[in-house]
């Protein structure tokens, strides 16, 4: 009788199996038939792609559960119970609709830090120094880059009880969270020509995020951190959306970044 952990890896593999050919049937052709550059090797970077999609899906869920775990159990120690008991007693889609928004604020500056601060940018680089940018490279991150910035994004939403707020394990909203997040972030990264018109300054597009990973010159990086929300980044000075596209992707140096921003 196979062991609960393991049941749990080898359900979470199938799923990520399944997730993974549906992306590849949508991206995949989407890629083919509205290109942006054109795509070289594509199949040498199809299996490492792969491999850090496994990777990053399964490892970052193992290592966020216990910090998340104890962060809800220490705010449930030092926040009336009445707080989370009312939070609860909202619809589900009233808590979700917070969630995106505080979730985005945090994953903002958890993303903006691992700009900024050395220690965090020699993590956050690998994520940078693709020449091309496409769907797979949402996944191309280290392990210890993602756990730091979805943590970011989800300990205000647990904490301020929009996400599980009685410690139960079924809730709609984390697992919205999870899927609506996954699934914008290889939209962002596609090598798709498509601009959203007005709404790219509500939502973000590949637009948007093609020019977070530019390397077109100093003047136009560190800008456009948020995954979802636009506004956010204009929010706190650092949205830059013109109507043409980036030129060049990756880092000039993957050392510091300083040198690069």
């Amino acid at each position: 009788m196979p062991s609960p952990s393991i049941t749990s890896f080898v359900t979470d593999v199938f799923r990520l199996t399944i997730w993974l050919l549906l992306l590849m049937a949508i991206f995949m052709p989407l890629e083919r038939l509205f290109p942006l550059h054109p795509q070289r090797n594509m199949r040498s970077r199809l299996g490492s792609g792969i491999i850090y999609y496994f990777l990053n899906n399964l490892l970052p869920k193992l290592l966020l559960t216990m910090p998340l775990l104890l962060l809800t159990g220490l705010a449930h120690r030092l926040v009336p119970l009445g707080f989370y008991q009312h939070t609860e007693s909202w619809p589900w889609y009233v808590r979700l609709s917070l969630a995106l928004v505080i979730g985005e604020i945090g994953a903002y500056w958890g993303h903006r830090w691992s700009h900024q601060v050395p220690f965090l940018w020699q993590f956050h680089v690998l994520h940078h120094e693709p020449e091309e940018v496409n769907w797979l490279v949402h996944t191309r991150a280290h392990p210890v880059d993602m756990v730091f910035t979805r943590f970011c994004g989800l300990a205000p939403v647990y904490l301020l009880g929009l996400a599980q707020p009685q410690g139960h394990n079924v809730d709609l909203v984390p697992a919205l969270l999870s899927i609506i997040g996954s699934i914008w972030g290889f939209f962002i990264h596609a090598d798709i020509g498509w601009r959203l018109g007005p709404l790219e300054w509500v939502i973000a597009s590949p637009a948007f995020h093609h020019w977070h990973h530019t390397n077109d010159g100093q003047e136009f990086v560190n800008k456009n951190f948020s995954p979802l929300l636009p506004w956010v980044d204009s929010l706190f000075g650092t949205l830059y959306l013109p109507n043409s596209w980036p030129t060049k992707y990756g880092v000039d140096s993957p050392t510091s970044p300083v040198d690069h921003y």
